[in-house]
């Protein structure tokens, strides 16, 4: 299963953790695993390279930590939120294999 955590400051995302595999097909074939690091690793492409945003991240096999370094804006947030939007559908279609946490102070 992934596991995805979305933690928000306010109204702001300002981190997303995501681990695990879906497992619905076999690696390299998952298309489940494929549409959600299309989607969040664009978004760290985006924040990255379109806004020359500083991040927090670590990427490995089956893990993707991003956390914005400097204060979240309306810009960062239109990312953030775009990507989160594309993962909920994902988790909608295949409840067994993906899970959204949302985690809030």
């Amino acid at each position: 299963m992934i596991t995805i955590e979305i933690f928000f400051f306010g109204k702001y995302i300002t981190r997303m953790r995501v681990t695990g595999h879906a497992g619905t097909a076999p690696h390299g074939q998952d298309i489940v695993c494929a549409g959600v690091s299309a989607l969040t690793q664009s978004a760290v492409l985006g924040l990255e390279s379109h806004l020359n945003r500083e991040l927090s991240l670590t990427v490995a096999n089956g893990k993707l930590d991003c956390a914005l370094v400097e204060e979240p804006d309306s810009l960062s947030e239109a990312i953030l939120s775009t990507m989160l939007l594309g993962l909920r559908e994902i988790a909608k279609l295949n409840p067994k294999s993906v899970r959204i946490e949302e985690c809030r102070r």
